[in-house]
């Protein structure tokens, strides 16, 4: 998996790395992320699909445009 630690309690994935449909990949590091820690997701788009995926299984989001190709979406446990 491409998720490397940006620091001790956040931890990064950039889709864009990703050859393919990045959605297992996603969830995977979701399942892998302990309870207080934040996953970074990185991307050329504004994932909304995978907000109410998000929701339904207890995870907040917040999302920042940082670039015309590049969004950051914060993804913690709710």
């Amino acid at each position: 998996m491409s998720s490397t630690p940006t620091d001790e309690h956040e931890r990064r994935l950039d889709a864009r790395e990703i050859d393919g449909e990045p959605f297992g990949d996603i969830m995977a590091a979701l399942d892998e992320l302990p309870s207080g820690d934040t996953l970074r997701l990185v991307n050329s788009f504004e994932p909304e699909p995978l907000y109410s995926v998000l929701a339904e299984r207890g995870f907040e989001h917040e999302a920042e445009r940082v670039a015309d190709d590049e969004w950051h979406v914060l993804i913690s446990h709710a």
